[in-house]
């Protein structure tokens, strides 16, 4: 298997695609995923706002001797509190995050830090330039039009308290004037918004890059599937047109048999014979690309039971491949009835075909229950992967075979076992030769599962 094997760099796990391709199909954006996050970041400053306010009234009452309006001031306080359980609540709903709540979450914002400073002498409180904070967040979170929207209200709301605001009360101390506390209060001030500006904005652009990421991997699968779509239906075609020939050949092959100059020359009948067997297999590998494209599944498909399933691929494989020295090991723990699935079939024989191309006097296949999910290995004692096929397993194409659109062995393998739910792994073992492991949920095959 090692050379041959012809795919596959590691996917995304199979919860993760399906999540991604289901919000897809009830309309829910990728984007969504980011949206969510970021309402919780701005949640988490918003702690960090309420927490702030709370020390610098402390901190000014008690040792400033400036005497503002500490009810109405506590009353902001607890509306952005509430305002936090509101959202921490809307976060519980399993819908995205829409632009226009961010920026109704962004106003809520600047109308709480509004209200503080209108409390707290306007325009001429230092802390105004927390205004940058939400803007800045606002052109990192938000559309154009609702970024451009806060800015103005942010303009009004600061040209506002130039003209209407509650003044302070402060009594100067010794070594403290106006201006001084002043001056310490924007330094302080510049020292938050920086530090925020940081943490939230880095932590915003790393949730972009992830939704980013994301988008590239759906377009990435996508991609490999419109690849398959075209090439099942180039199999199913030439599937079809193989049928008429084949049938064609069954009936003659049949006529020379009951032919006495022919039946009488016992080298010829063997020959016959064989001839007929090698149409009988090329029937079956039509009949299974059928049945794998899904036509004809409605009358092949059916109820059976792991061990059967099993040990009949084994088998039937075992029949194709009279010269393979096949160790088939079933350690599955239970009988479990399933339905037959042909794709699952196919992709076994791939990794098979694979692994008897490069060691065909030593191939072991094993079949093993581990959790919730059937683990199946196939292991090999030829060359191993080169470096650079398993670097890139799983992508089309990539093959040491040196044949003309080969390298699609393992790539299907991997895009039928995503289908499923499951997974593939494949490495080098120490020993020498490779290993090609299997592993698929049990649901995708049990008929309880797929009577739903």
């Amino acid at each position: 298997m090692s050379a041959p094997l012809d795919s596959a760099a590691p996917v995304p796990p199979a919860t993760r695609l399906a999540e991604m391709r289901a919000r897809l199909l009830h309309g829910v954006p990728l984007e969504d995923s980011a949206g969510r996050k970021n309402l919780l970041l701005l949640i988490q400053l918003r702690w960090i706002a309420a927490a702030g306010q709370i020390a610098s009234i402390a901190f000014v009452t008690l040792f400033l001797g400036v005497t503002v309006p500490i009810a109405p001031m506590l009353g902001v306080i607890l509306g952005l509190v509430l305002l936090n359980l509101g959202s921490l609540l809307r976060l519980r709903l399993k819908r995205g995050v829409t632009n226009l709540e961010l920026f109704a979450a962004l106003l809520f914002d600047v109308a709480g830090l509004t209200t503080q400073l209108y409390l707290s002498g306007g325009a001429a409180n230092p802390f105004t330039s927390l205004y940058l904070l939400q803007v800045t967040l606002g052109a990192v979170l938000l559309k154009p039009w609702s970024s451009i929207a806060l800015v103005l209200v942010t303009v009004l709301c600061f040209a506002g308290l130039t003209t209407n605001y509650r003044p302070l009360e402060f009594v100067e101390q010794e070594g403290l004037g106006l201006m001084s506390l002043h001056i310490i209060g924007m330094l302080i001030c510049f020292a938050l918004n920086a530090a925020l500006l940081v943490v939230f904005v880095t932590r915003i652009g790393n949730n972009i890059r992830e939704r980013d990421a994301r988008l590239a991997d759906l377009r990435q699968h996508a991609a490999e599937e419109d690849h398959i779509v075209r090439m099942g239906l180039l199999a199913s075609g030439a599937a079809h047109e193989l049928g008429t020939p084949l049938s064609t050949l069954s009936i003659i092959l049949g006529d020379w048999r009951r032919m006495p100059s022919l039946t009488a020359n016992p080298e010829l009948a063997d020959e016959i014979e064989a001839m007929q067997a090698e149409v009988r297999r090329c029937k079956s590998i039509v009949t299974h690309i059928l049945m794998s494209a899904g036509e004809a599944r409605g009358l092949e498909a059916g109820m059976t039971t792991m061990h059967q399933f099993l040990d009949g691929l084994a088998a039937d494989w075992r029949a194709t491949r009279p010269n393979a020295n096949l160790r088939y090991e079933n350690s599955f723990d239970r009988n479990m009835p399933i339905v037959s699935e042909s794709t699952l079939r196919q992709v076994v024989f791939n990794v098979l075909d694979n692994a008897y191309e490069v060691s065909p006097d030593r191939i072991l296949f094993h079949a093993a229950r581990v959790g919730d999910q059937l683990r199946l290995r196939v292991e090999d004692r030829g060359p191993g992967f080169d470096p650079a096929i398993l670097a890139s397993l799983g992508k089309p194409y990539q093959s040491t075979k040196g044949r003309l659109g080969g390298g699609l062995g393992l790539f299907l393998v991997f895009n039928v076992l995503r289908k499923l739910g499951g997974n593939v792994h494949a490495e080098n073992l120490a020993n020498g030769g490779a290993l090609v492991e299997l592993t698929l949920p049990l649901d995708a095959l049990s008929i309880e599962e797929n009577a739903t």
